[in-house]
């Protein structure tokens, strides 16, 4: 199956989204590890229309119209990544969850680093909100596109950031 990438410009940098003919396979930082979230060759389509809707759902989301994404997601990665990433969209808008929280929820209370380390490999940044979960004394801690992106992503979702209005 092949894969189509797109670049789009947002308020926390430059991302690069990736799908296939069955949706969204990831959205990338600018400044990515290649090896967070391993993916095959992809063609560049701008045209493609998994990579058009979701550029128009993130326009949406930082332009304040958003709150949640209505995406096909072709989601790739162990059955443990899957359930953190599938709790991961349970977080509601505005609101954060510690890496405990999410080991509880998944019936896995002694996983909190296992859950921790699924989070950090989420290919589907924002639209799967990995930024979302913080530590337990409720401290930002590490998200693949940089701790600045986290707290504007945050705040945004707080309505603290006039960034995005």
């Amino acid at each position: 199956m092949s894969l189509y990438h797109k670049f789009i410009n947002s308020p926390v940098g430059k991302l690069k989204i990736v799908a296939s003919d069955k949706g969204l396979v990831a959205i990338l930082w600018e400044n990515d590890d290649p090896r967070r979230v391993p993916l095959t060759d992809s063609i560049e389509d701008n045209q493609q229309q998994i990579l058009v809707e979701t550029e128009r759902q993130l326009d949406e989301y930082f332009s304040a119209k958003r709150q949640s994404f209505s995406l096909p997601l072709d989601i790739r990665g162990t059955r443990f990544q899957k359930d953190v990433w599938n709790a991961l969209l349970s977080i509601p808008f505005g609101e954060t969850r510690s890496y405990g929280q999410l080991a509880n929820q998944i019936g896995r209370s002694t996983a909190s680093r296992a859950v921790g380390a699924a989070n950090g490999r989420n290919p589907l940044s924002i639209v799967v909100p990995c930024h979302r979960v913080i530590g337990s004394s409720g401290k930002l801690t590490g998200f693949a596109g940089g701790l600045e992106a986290k707290a504007i992503l945050l705040g945004h979702e707080k309505q603290e950031n006039p960034l995005f209005r």
